[in-house]
């Protein structure tokens, strides 16, 4: 982002997406200046199609009441030059309107990412990651293409109307009051019509989405259909689907025919009865009306109805364009802050955490994640944190990073109140290996030191090592230099496992969370694993969520989840005579793998 560009709270301030019109206002707000002589200079690249009917008009007149070559030449002259000037004028126009625009697009697209920095995980717990995709990508072009159409089709409008009245007022004013009723009229039954159309669209477009849902179903069910000899019913589905299609495209084709001529021959009717009512007039000598005004009342009356439809086909644009501004406000106006400005930065960590009394709800949820948690890990500790599905383990991880924040009770590191102090700079002392290692499109040296500066390659190198992982990356056509794909698609899963164990070693992180680092391995790749993160662990306040149960026998404390309740910690040795959860846990483990 460059130095000029607002700040992310500036950016927002002032974004009501319950009200796009003041929405779109404080959006360019900025940039008012620029959509200024965007206007006048559209206006004045327009001025041929309310300047060409004048002069054609005064040229008739002259040759019909045999006037003077002179005043026919300086007609044609003026006709060339505003012709001209369009094409200068039009590139100053695209200059001011396309920066103006550029500008808030750019402004929208930063303030969102900067946004979703912002926001606590509580709000992507709930929040598909594809809807924040099309948000930032879909919705602001909506937004762009709303404005774009506004300024070239709305100003058009606007110029054609005001050409149009203004200069019938001067010339032909007795005409004024036929085109205010009659041309409005015509116009708003066309727009009707259009208006129906755009429900026969919605129609189509509806039996079109069941039909790509209908084959993504089919391609996707494929096995089950040719296993069970389904072929016939999964195709009469298909057929079905592509006869409704066919229903409603003729359908939408003959509404199309109807609207297209009916439109065409009420504006040519209209037409006719503006040069008949013109005619007539300029035949019988009344008001004043020549043979050049009988050019001119017909061509700006065929303009003012042209301008009332162009508005009138604006409406379906500008609604589409505030529905995309209220989305955005779903993100800029998010409440879910991750509240860390002003708060003084950690400098130093021993890596002692403590939890106390710490209870957590999601919210519309009607139970606690996490309830009444007390425990203490000392610094290089190793605390294993197990228990059935949905007792609360990854909601506790997350807590010990600061994604989430308590409901009551509080989270001290070092004996410092975790709500106290800046969450970023707490974060720069942890490292998680998740149980799926997240990688980017980059090499490997890239992935391992994302984020990092000034990374030595001998310190690379030593985390590699470090990480059992020199080895396969030495192996690799470029080695660290090697592109590992689209989320490391060009490696194997133990591979990304183990990158992702350099990456947490390369920043020798105070506190390290694994969480499941292993439990989507083979058995042959999480030993080799397991030896990177013993030497990862050393030193380190260390919590594993584990599912396999013999990965955290070496731990110095287990807890031991179930609904959100601590209801057992200890030791392996302890925990198995236990006779309660853990036990149960990890006698069910083991006779599964005995047969």
């Amino acid at each position: 982002m460059n130095r000029r560009a607002l700040t992310s709270a500036k950016r927002v301030q002032g974004y009501v997406g319950l009200s796009p019109v003041r929405t779109l206002r404080y959006l360019f707000e900025v940039q008012k200046l620029r959509v200024f002589f965007a206007f006048i200079f559209f206006s004045i690249k327009h001025s041929p199609t309310w300047v060409i009917p004048l002069l054609t008009a005064s040229t008739i007149d002259v040759i019909a009441s045999h006037k003077s070559l002179t005043k026919l030449l300086i007609n044609v002259g003026i006709l060339v030059l505003v012709t001209l000037q369009n094409w200068p004028v039009n590139l100053l126009y695209v200059k001011f309107q396309s920066k103006a625009i550029r500008e808030v697009e750019n402004k929208l697209r930063s303030a969102l990412v900067e946004r979703m920095q912002q926001l606590n995980m509580g709000f992507y717990l709930r929040t598909n990651a594809g809807v924040l995709q099309t948000k930032i990508v879909r919705d602001v072009e909506n937004i762009e293409q709303m404005v774009r159409n506004l300024s070239d089709g709305g100003s058009n409008a606007i110029n054609g109307l005001v050409g149009a009245v203004v200069i019938t007022a001067i010339k032909v004013p007795i005409f004024l009051p036929f085109f205010l009723v009659i041309a409005p009229a015509v116009a708003i039954f066309i727009a009707r019509l259009r208006f129906k159309l755009s429900d026969r669209n919605e129609e189509f477009r509806s039996e079109i989405e069941s039909m790509s849902a209908r084959v993504n179903e089919m391609t996707a069910l494929m096995p089950i259909t040719r296993a069970h000899g389904l072929e016939q019913s999964a195709l009469q589905t298909m057929y079905n689907s592509f006869t409704s299609v066919k229903r409603a495209g003729l359908k939408l084709d003959i509404f199309n025919a109807k609207f297209n001529g009916l439109a065409w021959v009420t504006f040519q009717l209209a037409n006719v009865s503006c040069l008949a009512v013109a005619s007539y007039c300029a035949l019988k000598g009344k008001f004043g009306v020549s043979i050049g005004d009988v050019v001119l009342l017909t061509s700006f009356f065929g303009q003012l109805i042209g301008s009332v439809i162009l508005l009138s086909s604006l409406m379906p644009q500008i609604a589409k364009g505030f529905a995309s501004i209220k989305s955005l406000g779903e993100v800029l106006e998010s409440p879910d802050i991750e509240s860390n400005s002003g708060k003084p930065p950690i400098t130093s960590l021993n890596g002692e955490i403590r939890f106390d009394h710490v209870t957590y709800a999601y919210l519309q949820s009607n139970r606690n994640a996490i309830s009444d948690l007390s425990f203490d890990a000392k610094p290089g500790e190793l605390v294993a944190i197990v228990g059935p599905s949905g007792s609360g383990k990854s909601t506790l991880i997350n807590l010990i990073i600061g994604f989430l924040v308590p409901k009551s009770g509080f989270i001290s590191i070092d004996g410092m109140d975790l709500s106290k102090y800046d969450l970023r700079s707490f974060r720069k002392f942890i490292s998680v290996v998740p149980q799926e290692s997240i990688l980017f499109d980059g090499t490997v040296s890239e992935n391992i030191t994302y984020g990092l500066d000034s990374v030595q390659d001998s310190d690379v190198h030593e985390a590699l090592r470090a990480a059992n992982a020199i080895d396969f990356v030495n192996d690799l056509p470029e080695g660290v230099n090697t592109l590992v794909g689209e989320r490391g698609a060009r490696i194997s899963g133990g591979q990304k496992q183990r990158l992702a164990i350099a990456r947490a070693l390369i920043r020798n992180p105070k506190i390290l969370i694994l969480d499941e680092a292993t439990s989507a391995l083979d058995s042959r790749s999480e030993k080799e694993i397991q030896s990177a993160l013993e030497i990862l662990m050393e030193n380190r306040t260390t919590f594993v969520v584990a599912h396999r149960l013999s990965t955290v026998q070496k731990a110095d404390r287990i807890l031991v989840l179930d609904n959100g309740v601590l209801v057992e910690s200890g030791r392996h040795g302890d925990l198995v005579q236990s006779g309660g959860l853990y036990q149960n846990l990890f006698e069910a483990q083991v006779f599964l793998s005995d047969s």
